[in-house]
């Protein structure tokens, strides 16, 4: 951790919350314990790329980020969500990271109407797409969005006709799945099996045992140390198809790891909020910046630029109001709601339910010039909305993201 990052997140004790009228908290609410500690520790450092580009300040006031940790479980997170709303009094709130923690503090947020939260990384679908709470954003779109363009990418490129699934048992799989399915089954496509597995599973030797032979790929959503172990098993046990990518199996967070599971991802199609090889000034600005925090990977994660993009729009918004949230925060959501700025990765708005409408790239794993694995752009999808481009009638009517639905029937 930087001394940038140190010196924000320090909370002077000795006079007291009372004595800082010019001192603006905001939480930062991430999973700085269990198997995704390393997807919240870059989290924050995106979270902190933006406020040492605001100078610490907002509205003339000092910037001082108080820690929210969870372990991705949804009980954790509200507990960490209280604790900075309710002990710590914070009354701008940016988390979490995981899915499933985003479905519970949403809900926590509904008894908090007076305090304004703001999306991490959470890219459940429907946090936002059903029955969403009037004070919480997202700025970081979708799992379902993340996936625009890959399905098609798969089918018609690759020439993969017929995908295995293995996923975590959670809603963000779901959501990752939803997506890639929505235009791979729509293709023609065919998915004869899925695999769940709960967060922090080890041994996934019954799971590769059981994957058909006759598919053309496997599309893997899992994350930080279960993608490692994972891919690290399957190269081991001989696994020979190729692989497609959710978004955070290609992360940073797992292409750094050591090992040959390097080999089996090489070649891996996938889609996201980012990509590596992306040239834009734009962002290549952003990784310079990311790269000066203590621990930053060769390029930033989608958490690091997902924690960026949030707590940029929520600067900006504090900004707007003079660092006002004395009304409950109605002004600053307004703020909120009707911005539209650029980002490392092209424009974003919000729709009506505050979700984002941005671009999403789709890219391959490739070695890059200094040896590193990174995500290789191949096309960018622009200005994807969280129906998809698809009616919003006919979108909802497709149903809720589950372990069963999508299917190709």
């Amino acid at each position: 951790m930087t001394k940038q990052m140190l010196t924000a997140l320090l909370i002077t004790t000795a006079m007291g919350t009372a004595g800082y009228a010019d001192t603006i908290k905001i939480g930062v609410l991430a999973t700085f314990e269990g198997p995704f500690t390393v997807l919240g520790e870059d989290g924050l450092r995106g979270a902190m790329v933006a406020v040492n580009e605001a100078g610490g300040k907002v509205a003339g006031k000092d910037i001082e980020i108080v820690r929210g940790s969870s372990d991705a479980s949804p009980d954790s997170a509200v507990r960490a969500a209280r604790k900075l709303v309710e002990q710590d009094g914070v009354t701008v709130l940016v988390g979490p990271l995981s899915g499933d923690e985003g479905l519970a503090v949403r809900d926590y947020a509904r008894t908090q109407p007076g305090v304004t939260f703001i999306n991490g990384t959470s890219a459940a679908q429907d946090t936002t797409l059903r029955d969403p709470a009037p004070n919480f954003f997202r700025f970081s779109t979708d799992g379902a969005q993340w996936m625009a363009g890959l399905g098609t990418y798969a089918f018609a490129e690759k020439g993969y006709k017929s995908v295995a699934v293995v996923a975590e048992d959670y809603s963000f799989p779901y959501t990752q799945v939803f997506g890639f399915m929505a235009e791979f089954c729509k293709a023609g496509g065919k998915v004869p099996s899925k695999s769940w597995v709960p967060i922090g599973n080890k041994d996934f030797s019954s799971v590769i045992a059981a994957l058909p032979d006759d598919v053309d790929a496997i599309f893997v959503a899992l994350g930080g140390a279960d993608a490692v172990n994972f891919l690290g098993q399957y190269q081991q046990a001989g696994g020979s198809a190729p692989l497609i990518g959710g978004s955070i199996t290609v992360d940073q967070t797992v292409l750094t790891s050591e090992g040959k599971l390097r080999d089996v991802l090489i070649g891996t199609p996938s889609a996201g909020p980012i990509a590596d090889t992306n040239t834009t000034p734009e962002w290549m600005a952003f990784v310079d910046a990311y790269k000066k925090q203590d621990g930053a990977f060769p390029s930033p994660s989608l958490f690091a630029h997902g924690y960026y993009v949030n707590m940029t729009a929520t600067l900006k918004a504090l900004d707007a109001v003079g660092g006002d949230t004395s009304d409950g925060g109605e002004k600053l959501r307004a703020a909120l709601a009707g911005l539209s700025f650029d980002t490392p990765t092209g424009k974003v708005s919000l729709d009506a339910n505050r979700n984002a409408i941005a671009d999403i790239f789709l890219t391959e794993v490739v070695v890059g010039p200094d040896g590193n694995l990174v995500n290789e752009l191949k096309k960018v999808v622009p200005q994807v909305n969280q129906t998809l481009g698809i009616d919003p009638a006919e979108f909802m009517a497709l149903g809720v993201a589950n372990r069963d639905n999508p299917s190709c029937e």
